[in-house]
């Protein structure tokens, strides 16, 4: 079913209030497809009953990306414009808050080089790298929600008409965000409290290592000493209040950059940026991924851990149990933010400073010394799946279960 006023009031409402908790007198900035306008608009509308001052929204249209990847020359891809990476920088300094409606087309760059791709990716990582890190501190408040697309919809429902994938992929997003509820609000603060117990629980065991074992899977990742686990909502710089991702089900923090051993295989395919990867594998010896296959995608992934040094380190470990709700619906969303919601997931790239007791106070030599991955790129890729056992190595070297058959025992 497609969501109704009702629905989408409530989805704005969430945005505002939960996702980034807007306050008296801030700045929204909304990054929205074209197609995502009737939310960005509702969105826009909710912020300023909250007494936001002012809502900046930003449209984008991936079928120019495309015609610029396919026909731009060479040396337009690896431009970023200058003034646009000072407005994103400007927006934070003045305590802006970010909400981006992520509505991808899985198959939008299928007959693009991954080469352009990656190229003009990493042009806009460097040029934004101040805005993206203090996301990354959570410095200022920001979250991720979707909207439902024929596109979209196209890749996770393929044997649908485009109307009828459309409303199913709608019904998934109103289940998994609670929109459909009474009172939505109330239900994530619900919510947020119980990924919250998770986290405290995992934060009283100082765990030094994980161990996962799976079909294709035997990785050790090493814990850097202070870490912190995180889960729901999180609190910025001036102590606010917010959610990142809507929905959410992970507890997640940093593994340490070097101390990462084994294989892992993924267990859902990765949408990167606009090309899908899957039956993917990763070896990695000392941290660094030294080997690696595809099945689908093998150029793509390879342009991803190319990405520079820290491209093949991990930065973030996430806990999911595969009995959640987003997994239960037994649908591949071709889209991160739900599918790293459905399952256990890694991420190469960069680390959350916030993941390590001082982190945000740190400067970033002072974080690689502690273990933070460094990196341009953050990519979460899903291994969850019912055949999941992790189990965790206590300060004094005791072994205990925290996943089995995908889900917690601890």
């Amino acid at each position: 079913m497609y969501p109704t006023q009702q629905q989408l009031d409530n989805y704005a409402a969430l945005a505002v209030r939960v996702g980034v908790n807007v306050q008296q007198g801030q700045t929204v900035v909304v990054m929205a497809p074209i197609a995502a306008a009737p939310l960005a608009r509702l969105i826009a509308s909710k912020a300023y009953e909250a007494g936001a001052k002012n809502v900046h929204v930003e449209y984008n249209d991936e079928e120019l990306s495309r015609i610029k990847y396919k026909q731009a020359p060479e040396e337009a891809l690896s431009e970023y414009p200058i003034w646009r990476a000072k407005a994103w920088e400007q927006y934070v300094d003045n305590g802006a808050a970010f909400i981006t409606i992520y509505s991808p087309n899985p198959d939008l760059l299928n007959d693009v080089d991954p080469a352009r791709v990656a190229t003009a990716s990493k042009a806009a990582s460097t040029a934004l790298s101040s805005y993206r890190a203090s996301l990354m501190n959570h410095t200022n408040a920001w979250s991720l929600i979707s909207y439902a697309t024929p596109e979209w919809a196209a890749k996770v429902f393929p044997d649908l008409t485009t109307e009828e994938a459309v409303q199913k992929l709608w019904e998934r997003i109103i289940d998994a965000t609670r929109i459909d509820l009474e009172d939505p609000i109330q239900a994530w603060k619900e919510h947020n409290a119980k990924l919250l117990q998770m986290v405290e629980l995992l934060n009283s065991k100082r765990y030094k290592q994980l161990q996962y074992e799976a079909p294709g899977t035997s990785l050790t990742v090493e814990l850097p000493e202070g870490h912190i686990w995180l889960g729901g909502s999180k609190a910025n710089s001036k102590g606010v209040y917010f959610n990142p991702n809507m929905p959410t089900e992970e507890v997640f923090t940093m593994p340490h950059r070097d101390g990462v051993n084994g294989t892992v295989r993924s267990t859902k395919p990765l949408n990167y940026n606009g090309q899908v990867i899957s039956g993917f594998s990763l070896t990695f010896k000392d941290g660094i991924v030294v080997d690696h296959s595809a099945e689908q995608g093998y150029e793509a992934l390879t342009s991803l851990l190319n990405t520079d040094e820290g491209a093949r380190h991990l930065g973030e470990i996430a806990l999911v149990p595969h009995d959640s709700p987003i997994s239960n619906s037994n649908v591949i969303f071709f889209n991160t933010l739900y599918d790293e919601n459905a399952s256990c997931h890694l991420a190469l790239g960069q680390a959350y400073p916030v993941n390590i007791n001082g982190g945000t106070k740190m400067s970033p030599e002072e974080l690689l010394a502690h273990g933070a991955n460094r990196s341009l790129t953050h990519e979460d890729f899903m291994i969850g799946s019912a055949e999941l056992n992790i189990d965790g190595v206590t300060q004094d070297g005791k072994r205990e279960p925290i996943f089995r058959a995908g889900n917690w025992a601890i």
